[in-house]
């Protein structure tokens, strides 16, 4: 969009060689929120600054605790997914001044910045179920939206417990439309977290009053997130859904934890690679499946259009590289609903997911494995490149494929010393599925991988696409199951076989409070908050 505004500015410099009058050109504007080295900006809220935005603007925040004193609802959402903040115009830079001391606050006016308090929280508007909860800063439907260099924390789920509430920063190009409608955005120099979950009521009520997703993306194709952080999530920090094979993002130096699920990724393929990052101290480190719900379903990191990866140069372009992967061994995290069937003591879980690629990564002190291939069950239609699922009590199974586990490095991984507990396995129960493949993985410090591992990288050393028989990998599969404490076909909870002990949640470890933010020095800040804005009374001398 700035390209074609620079091109405009050429031809009305021109006009006089063209006999024509000059051309009319907007100019790029920057709009200030809050006063900033004692300079008064002309706006008090981010949604003022928003509303009055046009394409191409920055919009510049002070340092300052920004209350969430009402809520809008996107246009044509139906009077759903209400936001503190919402951006419904294209091509806007949102940026904060400093990452540590601009926040975007969903607690009530008066109360401390991001308390801890119940009396704080604010649930958000009404609805007939209850309070219908909130999100933070949510992007609508609007192409090309940037946002930098702040906190978000304190949006709280609500009464439907679905996801269309309780998101820190959201992109939401149609959340339950099954289409894209977003393309394209960045967000950089991020914290999302949350102080606040009440644990004193049962599991599905402690649900609304949880933060459900850190920094989130569905039904959006194209963007990048860089040095970003979220904690403290009931669902998981950073979620990527609903773009099936188009999704073409890039998560790159994320840092995730205590939160039920590192990152969730529900039918998310394609062109998507996660590289740099952290996952630690979650119940499940990192997780991307496929299911009913954030259709369309199956995730697939099949490239588009029979295209080759220049990173794996293979037919798989979903990738997961370069990630350090610890001690994710955490029960007592927000955890209610779906995402507390996450396993316990796992890195990483591909769940019913098909084509990825995970590689060149370390898997250290995760108790159960360092990381697992499994079905997902699930239930119901439309169960879209699912099996069954005709009827909403029927199981709907999403079997995985062709995923590569390849040229990682696992240290002490399994050590809770549980049947199969170890650096990785993997079960397939459908017939005349592409193989998954293993090689090139090794132990930190030398040595070699456990016998069981090496059995199935000599097995399957190639995803070369030939069809392999059905394993359901018996014991493997009741230890996942009595791990995630689920079933296949909703009979209940798969009691665990004898000797097998897996750490539980429990009300008495976790708190209100919930866990504090790492040290300002551990989430740095932009170095240049001025660089590329135009000169204004906050950036006099911008660097370009």
């Amino acid at each position: 969009m700035r390209r074609v505004f620079a091109c405009l500015a050429m031809l009305a410099g021109c006009a006089w060689l063209l006999g024509t009058a000059p051309v009319a050109v907007a100019r790029t504007r920057v709009l200030r929120v809050g006063t900033y080295h004692g300079i008064r900006g002309q706006y008090k809220t981010i949604q003022a600054a928003v509303n009055h935005a046009k394409p191409g603007d920055f919009i510049l925040i002070a340092p300052g605790d920004y209350k969430t004193k009402s809520w809008k609802f996107p246009k044509g959402s139906g009077r759903q997914f209400p936001a503190g903040v919402l951006i419904q115009t294209p091509d806007l830079t949102v940026r904060g001044m400093n990452r540590n001391t601009v926040t975007v606050d969903g607690t009530k006016k008066h109360s401390a910045k991001c308390s801890d308090k119940k009396a704080a929280q604010n649930f958000g508007p009404g609805s007939s179920g209850g309070p219908a909860g909130l999100n933070g800063i949510e992007v609508w439907k609007a192409d090309d939206v940037s946002v930098e260099n702040l906190t978000v924390c304190n949006f709280l789920g609500g009464s439907g417990g679905d996801g269309g509430t309780g998101n820190e920063i959201w992109w939401n190009g149609g959340a339950n439309s099954g289409k894209i409608d977003g393309w394209d955005y960045l967000g950089s120099y991020l914290t999302a977290t949350s102080t606040w979950y009440n644990t004193k009521v049962s599991p599905a009520t402690a649900e609304v009053s949880a933060a459900e997703y850190g920094i989130f993306s569905s039904n959006w194709d194209g963007g990048t997130w860089s040095d970003t952080y979220a904690s403290n999530m009931n669902d998981s920090g950073y979620y990527i859904g609903a773009c099936q094979q188009e999704c073409n993002q890039v998560v790159n130096d994320a840092w995730a934890e205590y939160n039920a699920l590192g990152y969730s990724g529900s039918n998310s393929g394609g062109r998507l690679v996660v590289k740099n990052s952290q996952f630690d101290n979650n119940e499940d480190g990192f997780d991307t499946n496929s299911q009913n719900g954030d259709e369309p379903s199956p995730q697939n990191g099949a490239c588009p259009d029979n295209g080759i990866s220049p990173i794996t140069h293979t037919s798989s372009c979903w990738v997961f590289m370069d990630n350090y992967v610890h001690n994710n061994n955490d029960p007592d995290v927000p955890t209610a609903g779906f995402a507390a069937a996450g396993p316990v003591g796992t890195g990483m879980s591909i769940s019913g997911g098909r084509n990825d690629t995970v590689m060149d990564n370390k898997f250290e002190n995760n108790g159960a494995w360092g990381n697992i291939i499994v079905p997902f069950p699930d239930e119901g239609p439309p169960c879209t490149g699912g099996t069954g699922g005709q009827t909403s009590s029927t199981l709907c199974l999403f079997d995985e494929y062709g995923d590569a586990i390849i040229d990682n490095h696992y240290k002490n991984d399994g050590y809770w010393g549980n049947p199969t507990n170890g650096d990785f396995e993997a079960t397939n129960l459908e017939p005349d599925e592409p193989t998954d493949c293993f090689s090139g993985n090794t132990e930190i410090g030398g040595g070699s991988i456990t016998p069981e591992d090496q059995t199935l990288e000599q097995e399957y050393p190639s995803c070369n696409g030939n069809a392999v028989a059905p394993d359901d990998n018996t014991e493997f599969t009741t230890e996942v199951l009595c791990d995630s404490q689920i079933s296949f076909g909703g009979a209940g909870s798969t009691p665990c076989p004898p000797g097998s002990s897996y750490p539980r949640f429990s009300e008495s470890k976790i708190h209100d409070g919930l866990h504090k933010l790492p040290p300002k020095r551990k989430l740095k800040s932009m170095p240049h908050p001025c660089k590329g804005v135009p000169r204004n009374p906050w950036c006099p001398a911008s660097k370009k």
